[in-house]
C-alpha cells in the first residue's frame, strides 16, 4: 500500500497571487506526477507560475525557453561533435571519451538530479508540430538513453513539470492526454487589484481605480492585435506613479500609452474607441 501524499503542497507565494483553481491544478499535477500544461494569453503569469512553485516548494528551477528552431533532442542532451573534431585535429585532449562531449539539456538536468526539480518548458507551441510528440516517451517514462555512450538518464525523483503555451499551434492529442490542463483566464478587476498591490503596496487608491478603469476599457476595444496584459499594466502604473500624473487626466487622456499598446494600429483603434465613449483619448 502506497503512503499518502500531501495534496496541498502549493499554496501560492507572497509575490504571486494564484486563484484557487490554479492552485488546485498545480497540486493535482504534483500528486499525479503529470506535466501541467498552462494556456492563456501572453502576460497572464504562466512563466512566473513555475518560478512561484519553485520558491514555494523550495526546489531548484530549470528553465527551457523553446524557440522556433528548438528540437526535442536539445532538451535531453547535446553531443558537441564540432569540439571533438577540433580537439582531434589539434591534439588538445584525448578524444576517445565521448562522455566529455555530452552536455545534458534542461530536461536531462532535471532527470539527472538527485533531488526534485521544477522543470519549466516555456512556450512549447513555438517549435514545430512534431516537437511535443518527440518528448512524449521521455516525459512519460522520465528517462532516455544517450545513444553515443549508451548511458541511461533516469529520474530518481520525478520533477514537477510545467509546460506553457500561448495557443499559437494546436498540440497533439497524445501529448494532451498525458498532461493536466489549466487555462489561466485574464484576471477580473478584483484579482487584478490584489496582483497590483503586491507590486505597488503604496499606490494611491484613486490612481489605481482610474488607471484600471482605463486599462479594462482599452481591453474591450474591438480589433486589437495585442491587448495589454498584466505586465503592461504594471509597467504603466510604474511610469504614471513616477511621473506624478494627475488622476483626473486619466479620465480623458492616456499618457505614456506606449507602455500599454505596442503597435500603431492598436493605438488608433483605442483612440477611435475612446472618442465614442466618455471623454477623448489622445
Amino acid at each position: 500500500m502506497t503512503e499518502p501524499v500531501e495534496f496541498e503542497r502549493y499554496k501560492g507565494t507572497d509575490d504571486y497571487i494564484a486563484s484557487d483553481d490554479l492552485k488546485q491544478a498545480v497540486n493535482m499535477s504534483i500528486a499525479l506526477a503529470r506535466p501541467l500544461l498552462m494556456k492563456g494569453e501572453p502576460g497572464t503569469g504562466k512563466t512566473m507560475l513555475a518560478r512561484s512553485i519553485a520558491q514555494a516548494l523550495e526546489l531548484p528551477l530549470v528553465e527551457w525557453s523553446v524557440k522556433s528552431t528548438t528540437k526535442a533532442q536539445d532538451g535531453l542532451y547535446i553531443y558537441d561533435t564540432v569540439q571533438r573534431l577540433h580537439d582531434s585535429r589539434f591534439n588538445d585532449r584525448d578524444v576517445s571519451s565521448i562522455e566529455q562531449y555530452i552536455k545534458l539539456g534542461p530536461v536531462g538536468q532535471a532527470f539527472d538530479s538527485a533531488t526534485q526539480q521544477v522543470l519549466l518548458i516555456d512556450e512549447v507551441d513555438k517549435a514545430d508540430l512534431e516537437f511535443p510528440n518527440d518528448l512524449l516517451a521521455e516525459l512519460d517514462q522520465m528517462k532516455f538513453t544517450i545513444s553515443e555512450t549508451g548511458r541511461q538518464v533516469e529520474a530518481t525523483v520525478r520533477p514537477v513539470v510545467i509546460i506553457t503555451s500561448n495557443s499559437e499551434k494546436e498540440l497533439p492529442d497524445a501529448f494532451l492526454r498525458r498532461c493536466i490542463f489549466h487555462y489561466i483566464a485574464f484576471p477580473e478587476p478584483e484579482l487584478m487589484e490584489r496582483i497590483v498591490r503586491v507590486h505597488f503596496p503604496k499606490l494611491e487608491d484613486h490612481l489605481l481605480t482610474q488607471a484600471m478603469a482605463s486599462f479594462y476599457r482599452i481591453r474591450q476595444v474591438d480589433g486589437l492585435r495585442k491587448r495589454p496584459s498584466t505586465s503592461e499594466l504594471l509597467d504603466w502604473l510604474q511610469v504614471l506613479q513616477a511621473a506624478g500624473v494627475d488622476v483626473q487626466r486619466l479620465e480623458s487622456d492616456l499618457p505614456f500609452v506606449g507602455a500599454l499598446l505596442k503597435n500603431e494600429n492598436d493605438k488608433q483603434a483605442v483612440q477611435a474607441g475612446g472618442a465614442s465613449s466618455r471623454g477623448q483619448w489622445r
